[in-house]
């Protein structure tokens, strides 16, 4: 049988790791230095944690696990044969895989809350599943790696959020943009429009915009029940100008007696006036009017970002989820959170060709294989080489140089050493930088200084 990957799904060579690894490196730098302190969730939650959290689109997407044991046995013959599957779901399954990072955080915020400092702030960097269909920058699996703050209603962690994404992002040298906007402008909006009962299908299809168009998103509203005349009333969210405030300030006359939408539009402004005074570049925070987000669990400021010079959709999101613990039992707990895409970074960086070239972990020396004696002699040093944090290892075999030196290039090993009995009795070695060519003869301690 032909191995093969399951969709979705991907290895990683020693170049992508440490790639990986250097994206990883700068963002839990930035965390810790915003005082964020880390966190791991188990890989899998009971389905019930999950479900209901994420709106109807995201719980089909949740990837549940079969009970162990004879999982069939306690379904319901009715619902068996009838292939019911939402009613079997309940039946035959009671664990799923994480879908993101942020309700399993809710919830251990929901069972620890009396040994927790507050406002506490986590970071955390791990795999989410999500059965979703496979595409460039859209994975089954992939990492997420938040950054989030529970126990405060503050505005000042929505501009701290925005820093640190700015920050993070220069570190990768990487040129963004961050769009910005608030579900009660959005719940403003539906009231405005007359359809504050369809809030979510709203919602829903205007997330949608930058993937289906504005033809495509009246096409789904209409689909929804949404009526001619109040789609005619939202013609405005489609001709934004480029003033960030001038476009917010708009929304106060359209906003009038329309208490949600005007608190939104006062928060909105805080953040962004605050931001910019702080530094944040004008052009490259964007209020969006049209952001949406598709996650039900959003009550304020919600952040998107996009690479400016590669077409990736989203890197990055988040917002503030005033009621998330809510559904575990703890009432009153504000969060607010942000998301780093690593996978679509990486695909971003790898495109635009900005991976410093240390971002590679290559072993330096390679101790070239002359037989028994060479060798131990060879590992000595490289014991020594070892102590001092240098990468070296030893060819195993006493095989031709030929080939000793198409491992050395094939793995990217930056130097090959000779250490033979003329060497060992001389107490030098020779190098030979396979990068240049060059080749010089040194003294073994000036070698290890």
């Amino acid at each position: 049988m032909k191995p093969s990957l399951a969709k979705g799904t991907r290895d990683f060579t020693a170049k992508e790791v440490s790639r990986r690894k250097y994206i990883i490196n700068i963002l839990q730098n930035n965390f810790e230095l915003f005082g964020f302190q880390p966190l791991e969730t188990p890989s899998f939650e009971n389905l019930s944690t999950l479900t209901g959290k994420y709106g109807e689109e995201g719980d089909r997407l949740i990837f549940k696990i079969l009970n162990s044991g004879d999982y069939a046995s306690k379904a319901n013959d009715e619902d068996w044969t009838s292939r019911n599957s939402q009613k079997l779901i309940s039946q035959i399954s009671e664990k799923a895989l994480r879908y993101d990072l942020t309700v399993p955080f809710a919830r251990f915020v929901a069972m620890n809350q009396g040994q927790l400092a507050f406002p506490y702030k986590r970071y955390q960097i791990q795999p989410v599943w999500r059965a979703d269909r496979p595409q460039k920058g859209r994975f089954r699996e992939f990492y997420q790696c938040d950054a989030d703050v529970v126990g405060s209603t503050s505005l000042w962690q929505e501009v701290e959020l925005l820093q640190l994404y700015f920050k993070s992002f220069k570190d990768l040298n990487l040129s963004v943009s961050v769009h910005i906007n608030n579900r009660k402008i959005l719940s403003g909006i539906a009231e405005y429009a007359g359809i504050a009962h369809q809030l979510i299908d709203f919602t829903v299809a205007l997330d949608k915009l930058d993937k289906i168009g504005k033809d495509g998103v009246t096409k789904e509203m209409l689909e929804k029940g949404i009526s001619g005349e109040a789609i005619s009333k939202l013609d405005f969210l489609f001709a934004q100008g480029s003033d960030v405030l001038e476009n917010l300030l708009n929304l106060k006359e359209k906003f009038n007696g329309n208490e949600a939408g005007l608190k939104g539009v006062e928060e909105l402004e805080f953040v962004i006036r605050n931001a910019l005074s702080l530094g944040v570049d004008s052009k490259s925070l964007v209020f969006d009017i049209t952001l949406a987000r598709g996650l039900d669990y959003y009550t304020g400021a919600i952040f998107e970002v996009k690479a400016n010079d590669v077409a990736m959709g989203s890197i990055g999101g988040g917002g503030r989820y005033d009621n998330l613990t809510e559904v575990f039992g703890v009432k009153d707990m504000p969060g607010i959170g942000i998301s780093f895409g690593l996978d679509r970074i990486y695909l971003v960086m790898e495109e635009l060709n900005i991976f410093p070239e240390d971002s590679e972990n290559n072993v330096k020396y390679l101790f070239a294989n002359y037989g028994e004696k060479e060798s131990i002699e060879a590992l000595k040093l490289i014991s020594e080489l070892r102590e001092k944090n240098i990468s070296a290892e030893l060819y195993p075999e006493a095989s031709k140089l030929k080939k000793q030196f198409t491992y050395a290039e094939k793995k990217g090993i930056e130097n090959l050493v000779f250490l033979g009995e003329e060497e060992i009795k001389n107490q030098t070695i020779t190098i030979k930088n396979l990068t240049t060519g060059e080749q010089q003869t040194l003294k073994t301690e000036q070698f290890l200084d």
